[in-house]
């Protein structure tokens, strides 16, 4: 129990960079909608999902291999495993921005930015300054130094945030009072650019914050150590690729599946603006996951058979039950979180619920992927994630064309829901772990009980309809307290 309250304290640490940070980050996009058109959206989340491609693919899988690797009795020196990664993060990262800087141009084109390839080079060096200065978070990460990890995700997204509302909000207002101030750097016509140009920057002071743990490194680069750390790691980099394709996929077809161009990128702008309303309870995986991955290799090394087993199970209930709380608490209070975006985006609001209940899926599924990263089988991991990138792509390609973004949503859900059940299917019986099933059956069937009564006894009266929604919030609070109580539905 008391290793359960260490993992939900870091969680909670964690958490302040990840979900406080997402959250600020989360209240630029009104701002983006009200701000730019849908089409221009459009654009900036056509080219953020690119981007998270591409950084899956330049980490490799090195993150999870140096904990797997820092903890393994094989290797005595966890200082030379972060070296020898930190090495090849560093090459990597370096021919990645040299190549996307030289093709700029051509990827502008192909990215509907054509007049502004700046925006590409921008973005090529975020990416590949974010991909060196992953592992460098993941040691400390390691070193269980959540406060200074939190610090300087919190210090990156800040100055984003800061740079975001200086360049979009305060640098026009000055152009209209006092043009001599900013005339010699601002340029209304660059837009959205600056939306790249402060993320750019923010990484780059992050880098230079970095410095302490990337110099006090020993930099001894063993060949033999990283052979295995590649092997290790390619089946987690291809489940990466899929994992971040399954999320990001439908914001790259959208555009080739709808024929008319225009169109295209003004409904992906309403989409992308919805889906940030559900973003939310990526907050949460996000943060549970930076803490319940070095959590379950210590467990696995320390902890004994039966202690560890009944350490995921409760993991896996805890994680639920919080997720479900969130998932709730958004559909709850739509009518009022829907004002993050524009009215003009409000057609999209359909597709909240669905994705939000899609990210629950994959939190089960990142809960369930121990059993293949502790008994050195990663590439199911890899099969499972293809498979679910296989539903993706399907239903995109067979649905979009007639139901444009609800299908993006619904392929979500297919998709996530396929990977958790194979994966518990086939964990439970290559790696059991024994989880509370019952009892996880009855959290979701209360939620979904608990949020149809908020739909019959809706009356149209915010001051009527939001305190008894909250009612049932804590009544689904003691529903997960009453349960969890219950021997029977419990593994023992």
């Amino acid at each position: 129990m008391a290793s359960i309250k260490s993992l939900f304290k870091d969680t909670a640490i964690y958490g302040v960079s990840s979900i406080v940070g997402r959250f600020l980050n989360w209240c630029l996009v009104p701002m983006y909608t009200y701000l730019f058109a849908a089409q221009e959206y459009g654009i900036v989340t056509n080219i953020y999902a690119y981007v998270a491609l591409a950084l899956v693919i330049l980490t490799y899988g090195m993150e999870t291999g140096f904990f797997r690797f820092a903890n393994h009795d094989r290797w005595k020196d966890p200082g030379e495993v972060y070296s020898t990664a930190l090495i090849s993060l560093g090459v990597s990262s370096m021919l990645f921005i040299v190549a996307g800087c030289v093709l700029s141009p051509e990827m502008a084109r192909w990215l509907d930015c054509g007049a502004h390839p700046s925006f590409i080079w921008m973005m090529v060096i975020t990416v590949g300054v974010d991909a060196y200065t992953s592992l460098p978070f993941a040691y400390l990460r390691y070193k269980k130094r959540p406060m200074r990890f939190a610090t300087l995700k919190l210090v990156n997204i800040g100055l984003n945030i800061g740079l975001n509302l200086f360049f979009i909000l305060l640098c026009p207002w000055l152009q209209r009072v006092a043009p001599a101030v900013i005339d010699w750097f601002y340029d209304p016509s660059f837009g959205i650019g600056y939306i790249f140009l402060a993320n750019l920057i923010s990484s780059l002071v992050v880098l230079m914050l970095l410095l302490p743990e990337i110099s006090g490194a020993s930099y001894r680069f063993n060949g033999r150590l990283w052979k295995e750390m590649i092997i290790y790691s390619y089946p987690i980099l291809i489940l990466g690729i899929a994992g971040i394709m399954n999320q990001t996929l439908d914001k790259i077809l959208y555009p080739m599946l709808i024929p008319d161009r225009a169109e295209a990128m003004a409904g992906l702008g309403v989409y992308g603006a919805n889906y940030k309303i559900a973003i939310v309870m990526v907050m949460f995986t996000q943060a549970f996951r930076f803490a319940y991955e070095p959590f379950i290799f210590a467990q696995n090394k320390e902890a004994a058979p039966g202690d560890k087993n009944a350490s995921y199970r409760q993991a896996m209930n805890w994680f639920v039950a919080f997720g479900l709380v969130i998932f709730l608490g958004v559909m709850f209070y739509l009518p009022v979180l829907r004002y993050f975006i524009s009215p003009r985006y409000f057609e999209g609001l359909k597709v909240v619920p669905i994705i939000m209940m899609a990210e629950l899926f994959a939190g089960i599924f990142f809960n369930l992927s121990l059993w293949y990263k502790l008994s050195d089988r990663t590439i199911w991991g890899t099969w499972f994630s293809l498979m679910g990138l296989g539903v993706t792509v399907l239903l995109n390609v067979l649905f979009v064309p007639h139901f444009g973004y609800m299908a993006c949503a619904w392929a979500a859900l297919g998709c996530y829901g396929f990977m958790m059940v194979a994966s518990w299917a086939v964990g439970n019986r290559k790696y059991p772990i024994g989880y509370d099933l019952k009892l996880l059956g009855l959290y979701f069937l209360a939620a979904m009980l608990l949020w149809g009564a908020s739909m019959l006894m809706t009356v149209g009266n915010n001051w009527i309809d939001f305190p008894l929604r909250a009612l049932l919030l804590a009544l689904f609070g003691g529903c997960v307290l009453f349960l969890n109580r219950i021997p029977a539905l419990r593994t023992r």
